[in-house]
């Protein structure tokens, strides 16, 4: 069973005991401190720093009007800043959530209160507070990295660094599993950054970006006179990385003939130019990369297996983005400050609407096309904030401020990706993700029966 102390506080500043007691029964995936005016709002504030709070705008003395609910909002938004505050009321709906708004309110909310959709609104303010909290934290801390180049805090990217760490040192070939835009070339270069090589050269070739019958010439060199155009030697990749790492991105694309070639210099270290006859000694450190299917390849003909084994001595496979969890926006703010400086000085961060959206969306592209969705947002940006509609993602509230998709699919959304997060840091362990989810293990059950998703 779930310890109540272990769950999100939620303050409910409601005057109606019955009220009280439907809000407190339906939001078990809370703590659910209760107030009645404005001086137990307060202490109550104090005393449990609650993250989000509901509050009904008429409290006595006044309980028909709105004063002493707004005087309250200021008071509490004083005191803790950060504080999401919901403001509820039938006075004046329309004028009364522009004050509210105005004066720093999270949302509004016009009663009769619908449980469902108040506690869609709580969820939201609960998950941009926790958001925000860590940006305050990494504003103290600074951006958490390994290998100096590779920003995350996300323990997927932190166990590949390790691995990484531990094998820099040591002299094995080493492949890098990915998808596009995660990050390979970065990792490569750590590996040699952090090897008995770091003072020789770091050469990197894309071998799917060279024609195939110019991939040799580039990789062994060639000598004059060897085919129509040699008109001079010229060293290839692999010499040229003598004493230091060669980075084969995209190994993958190596046509057949050419792994042949390759796994010579693999097993011999000798490496012989196209049109050359003598025999060339070459220390060269060799890490690939490539999004492909190796396994699948060698099974149909298209790879060799015991080029894989020469290359594979250590995989290390590289999550993608959205199986970091918090990454995506800790390095939107590194490229948004980045960004800010080199192109945009008035830019002053990203919007908490503009957080929430880049939380929220999947990034096929990865690392990649996040840096360049930034770049886009902030030199587009016209005030100090980045904000949702500057990102142009595909499902975000546009300039129209409309939902492509109505509330019951964006919630089922949601839930399904904060469900799968949660599934995914705590190993499939289902109390530990309702416990991040601040639910209970039932809830989750039934949500996982719901949405037909496995633990």
């Amino acid at each position: 069973m779930t310890d109540p102390t272990d769950l999100p506080v939620l303050l409910v500043v409601e005057d109606d005991e019955g009220l009280q007691r439907q809000l407190k029964w339906a939001y078990d995936g809370y703590t659910v401190v209760a107030a009645t005016d404005r001086a137990s709002a307060i202490e109550a504030l104090r005393q449990h720093e609650p993250a989000v709070v509901t509050l009904d705008l008429g409290l006595p003395p006044d309980p028909d009007g709105t004063d002493e609910g707004f005087a309250t909002l200021t008071e509490m938004l004083s005191l803790k800043p950060g504080t999401k505050i919901i403001v509820a009321s039938g006075h004046g709906a329309r004028e009364s959530a522009m004050k509210a708004i105005s004066l720093g309110a999270y949302d509004f909310y016009r009663k009769p209160i619908d449980i469902d959709e108040l506690g869609l609104i709580v969820a939201r303010a609960f998950h941009l507070h926790g958001i925000e909290e860590e940006n305050r934290r990494l504003d103290k801390t600074g951006d958490v990295s390994v290998l100096g180049s590779i920003i995350t805090s996300a323990e997927e990217m932190l166990k590949v660094g390790r691995t990484i760490e531990r094998v820099a040192s040591t002299n094995v070939s080493v492949m890098l599993l990915g998808a596009s835009g995660t990050g390979k070339e970065l990792l490569a270069r750590a590996v040699h950054e952090r090897s008995d090589r770091s003072e020789g050269p770091f050469v990197a070739i894309n071998c799917a970006a060279i024609p195939e019958n110019l991939l040799e010439a580039e990789l062994f060199g060639y000598e004059r006179g060897a085919f129509t155009g040699a008109v001079k030697s010229n060293v290839g990749k692999i010499e040229l990385a003598q004493g230091g790492t060669l980075f084969l991105d995209e190994v993958g694309d190596i046509p057949l003939p050419l792994q042949v070639k390759l796994l010579r210099f693999l097993q011999e270290r000798v490496i012989e130019r196209i049109g050359g006859r003598q025999p060339i000694a070459v220390d060269t450190r060799i890490v690939c990369a490539t999004h492909q299917d190796l396994q699948a390849m060698i099974g149909d003909g298209r790879f060799r297996e015991d080029l894989y084994y020469r290359l594979a001595e250590v995989v290390v496979k590289i999550p993608t983005l959205a199986e970091r969890p918090g990454d995506a926006v800790l390095l939107a703010r590194h490229f948004a400050n980045r960004f800010a400086r080199e192109m945009n000085p008035k830019v002053r961060g990203l919007a908490p609407d503009a957080l929430a959206a880049i939380d929220g969306y999947a990034w096929p592209g990865n690392v990649r096309e996040l840096e360049n969705r930034i770049k886009r947002a902030v030199i587009m940006a016209d005030g100090k904030m980045v904000g949702a509609a500057d990102l142009d993602l595909p499902g975000v509230l546009n300039g129209g401020g409309e939902l492509p998709i109505n509330l019951r699919a964006v919630r089922e959304v949601a839930d399904r990706k904060a469900i799968r997060q949660a599934l995914s840091r705590t190993d499939n362990n289902i109390s530990g993700a309702a416990k991040l989810l601040g639910i209970s293990r039932p809830t989750l059950y039934d949500l996982l029966k719901q949405y037909q998703l496995t633990a």
